[in-house]
């Protein structure tokens, strides 16, 4: 947390794992309360934008897996880091392995990724 917030005070921004900028002008503020929530935003912001780097990744690899084998079943909504798929019955096995499959190698990290699937009649159900 540290080492983030004096890179965050060297360049005046965090990055996420693929590289992605989040500019903190704040950083550099007087105010230490100011300067207090740009810290913080230095720690949060690689985790949460490397999440949603993942998760974009993941996305673009289902659908086009999806697309590839002519499946029926489709991505319907993202909420924060879960997916939710309309998925036609008949493929419901095909399409675990390829959520699976696409979550897991969306990007290359160095910690375990866990990833928990569960199905239903609609996304309360599934909950």
């Amino acid at each position: 947390m540290e080492k983030q917030k004096e890179f965050a005070q060297q360049h005046g921004y965090v990055e996420t794992i693929m590289k992605r900028r989040r500019y903190l002008r704040d950083i550099y503020s007087g105010n230490s309360i100011v300067r207090g929530v740009a810290e913080r935003n230095a720690i949060n912001a690689p985790i949460q934008g490397s999440a949603a780097d993942m998760i974009k990744a993941a996305m673009i690899k289902i659908f086009n897996e999806i697309q590839k084998r002519k499946l029926k079943s489709a991505i319907v909504l993202q909420v924060h880091d879960e997916l939710v798929f309309d998925v036609y019955k008949p493929e419901l096995e095909e399409m675990k392995a390829i959520v699976h499959e696409g979550m897991i190698y969306a990007m290359p990290i160095t910690v375990p990724l866990e990833i928990d699937m569960k199905s239903g009649n609609n996304w309360l159900e599934a909950h």
